[in-house]
């Protein structure tokens, strides 16, 4: 494809993140995280109102706890009541999708972004983005870290510090690095 870098981002092709448009949309991410963290818990709410406009889409009742981190925020979908605790970062080159009621721990990661596998690729910036989907009603543990191209099904759980590398199926219990499914007891 040809086209812009932010064109190819957007359709999971490989592209170059040394651009100027990139950059200018991290730029915009920069400062609404800023001043999201920045102000008073009871002036910021549920999210600082930059933060609010930036993200792609934002349900009733969601809520994103200071400090928090995203690359474009633009990419970012978070349906009715969730919730990230503190120190969440998210790099969202492409879509990520988190449904209504789930919870995030403090210092989940999720990185959307995979750089590529030749050091002269690396070296001029070029990352494909894969998307991630988070169900309803899931739980992800403290400290989880959420690669590209996952998808993680309704009422699942990710427990704390796993690194979740393959899908989550629904309803199931995932820990460990790299996370495997256990049986919920």
């Amino acid at each position: 494809m040809t086209g812009s870098e932010r064109a190819k981002m957007a359709a999971g092709e490989w592209y170059t993140c040394l651009d100027d448009e990139l950059e200018a949309l991290r730029a915009l991410a920069r400062d609404a995280v800023f001043e999201h963290n920045c102000l008073p818990p009871r002036q910021r709410g549920n999210l600082g109102p930059g933060l609010k406009a930036l993200l792609g889409g934002v349900g009733d009742g969601a809520r994103v706890e200071a400090p928090f981190h995203c690359a474009y925020g633009l990419n970012i979908f978070l349906g009715d009541g969730v919730f990230l605790n503190a120190g969440c970062t998210i790099l969202d080159t492409a879509a990520v999708r988190i449904g209504k009621g789930t919870l995030l721990g403090p210092n989940v990661q999720i990185y959307c972004a995979e750089h590529h596998r030749q050091a002269a690729g690396r070296q001029a910036g070029l990352e494909i983005a894969r998307p991630v989907e988070i169900g309803a009603h899931a739980w992800i543990g403290g400290s989880a870290i959420i690669l590209g191209g996952v998808t993680i099904g309704e009422g699942a759980i990710v427990g704390a510090g796993a690194v979740v590398t393959r899908d989550v199926p629904a309803n199931e219990t995932a820990v460990g690095n790299p996370a495997r499914p256990v049986k919920r007891g």
